[in-house]
């Protein structure tokens, strides 16, 4: 009797089987976890931090800046950059959250820090000398699994040691630039696994010789911080606000210019009012008027069927004086811009946004 000859493995099955054998090795020598299919574990929502402002946190997509990834904040001076900083770190403290402030500036206001709701008492603050200690500490505390969000103010004053110790005057050509293009690929996979939210604040410079082609204003570090930046948001002043002849506050527009995590391009607009930062019932009155949830007839304003008062500044004064009032309007205001099915803080509900992946 013939033996049966047993049939040979298809091209099919010895590519699964290679493949196994593979994915074994790699978790044998680089841990459980180091590779994996998309839906066995790696999470689908994006966990975020708010930013204090209800119509930037819209304009983003997903509700505030992600954690887990690199965030660029820029414009002029006197912008509002640090101020919107300031209160990213509030709002992560009030979800219990731990801060970081890298100071490179030396010029952190405390107490206006106190005044836009930041728990300074819990801050963690670090005013380093040079470049290299600025990002050789935010990649420790990155590393230690223990901080929710690190705020670098600024990535223009990350002075390379050697450009420190040299001459004044003394050229370093390209040292800040090779500096953050090192830190960031050093950062990156840190910053992923302990879903810390880094943001660097940075300043505008002019291009030499654009010629009047193309926009001649640039940031400063090179090119790698806007590569690795999953947002990079761009603030602008672009009204003074006057109570006749006194200065009380600035409008600032934020344009979203790259977003990694939703659709691009969008924007908000909010005030920034001077020792109280940006202004909540100011919004609720802006995007209340949008979304029709405030009526607004010629100066007067109206929710339901109560009358707010008259003139925008009236309506914020009481506001300010009624929060139970306030709270009403910003649930409806949320409830009526779907932004309570935005990711939470924690990331437990689905984000419903595909953003484009460089």
């Amino acid at each position: 009797m013939a033996r049966k000859v047993s049939a040979a493995p298809s091209p099919e099955d010895s590519r699964r089987e290679a493949l196994k054998t593979a994915l074994t090795t790699i978790e044998r020598k680089w841990g459980q976890g180091s590779i994996m299919k998309l839906d066995e574990g790696a999470h689908q929502a994006i966990p975020v931090i708010p930013t204090g402002s209800i119509g930037l946190d819209l304009a983003l997509g997903v509700g505030g800046i992600p954690r887990g990834r690199v965030t660029e904040i820029y414009g002029p001076e006197s912008s509002g950059k640090t101020t919107l900083a300031l209160h990213i770190i509030a709002e992560a403290q009030k979800l219990g959250g731990t801060a970081a402030f890298i100071d490179a500036e030396h010029a952190l206001d405390i107490s206006y820090a106190r005044r836009l709701g930041v728990h300074t008492n819990d801050l963690l603050i670090s005013q380093p000398d040079y470049g290299e200690q600025a990002l050789d500490i935010a990649d420790m505390l990155v590393r230690s699994n223990a901080v929710d969000i690190i705020v670098v103010d600024s990535v223009a004053a990350l002075i390379p040691q050697a450009e420190l110790e040299g001459n004044m005057g003394e050229t370093q050509v390209g040292g800040q630039a090779r500096l953050m293009s090192h830190a960031l690929r050093k950062l990156t996979g840190s910053i992923h696994k302990s879903n810390t939210a880094v943001v660097f604040i940075n300043q505008i410079r002019m291009k030499i010789g654009t010629m009047g082609y193309g926009n001649p204003e640039t940031t400063t570090g090179g090119n790698a911080l806007k590569f690795y930046s999953s947002m990079r948001l761009d603030i602008r002043k672009i009204q003074t606000l006057k109570n006749q002849d006194e200065v009380y506050g600035s409008r600032a527009r934020v344009k979203v210019v790259k977003n990694k995590v939703a659709p691009p391009f969008r924007e908000a607009a909010f005030d920034i009012l001077y020792g109280t930062g940006i202004s909540r019932p100011g919004e609720l009155i802006d995007l209340g008027v949008d979304a029709k949830v405030i009526e607004k007839s010629g100066s007067w304003f109206a929710y339901g069927a109560e009358r707010l008062g008259q003139g925008k500044e009236n309506v914020r004064a009481l506001l300010l004086d009624n929060p139970e009032l306030m709270a009403k309007i910003e649930q409806d205001l949320m409830q009526h811009l779907g932004m309570l099915d935005l990711t939470s803080p924690d990331g437990e509900e689905a984000a419903d946004a595909q953003g484009a992946e460089d």
